[in-house]
């Protein structure tokens, strides 16, 4: 394995090739389609990343928040529509979801209350953006599970087929 960059203000893909233990040229050759030269380029922005870049990276790195990443800080509609999910432990995910869920049970019939008649009146908007809150927590709990579980698979301790023969 080549030295360690000692560059500084890597941007991410360069520092998850390095925590994944490769250099540029062996990065390529796991990506197949993306040359050394290119890599050089992305890590060092030069050039833009394109989405499929995206997903080979965490692939080849078996970083599969990459992906994430890239939709909420470099797409321009992920901007606009992705949480961004930070990894955590399953055990924090669950208690989070749970919480949220908890919160939710309270404003449901407030909920019902708002959309029965099909729209928000003034009045009733400061309730309606509260519950938004809530389900946009419980949207970024849900994305937390689902970025723990391919982490799992990358790392190997979830069977990846069983898996996907259980989710079809």
């Amino acid at each position: 394995m080549g030295k360690k960059s000692i560059k500084e203000n890597k941007n991410i893909y360069f520092e998850s090739r390095e925590e994944a233990g490769l250099t540029r040229a062996q990065a390529s050759e796991l990506l197949e389609f993306i040359s050394d030269s290119r890599l050089e380029k992305i890590e060092t922005e030069k050039t833009s990343i394109q989405p499929e870049d995206v997903v080979a990276l965490s692939k080849a790195y078996k970083k599969p928040e990459l992906c994430n990443y890239y939709c909420t800080h470099e797409c321009a509609i992920g901007k606009e529509s992705v949480p961004e999910v930070k990894m955590s432990t399953l055990s924090e995910i669950v208690l989070g979801m749970l919480a949220s869920l908890n919160s939710l049970e309270v404003q449901k019939n407030r909920l019902v209350e708002i959309t029965a008649d099909g729209e928000i009146s003034d009045d009733e908007l400061p309730d309606f953006i509260k519950i938004k809150k809530q389900l946009d927590q419980i949207d970024v709990t849900v994305e937390s599970l689902k970025l723990w579980m391919a982490n799992m698979v990358a790392d190997g301790k979830i069977n990846e087929s069983l898996l996907n023969k259980l989710s079809n």
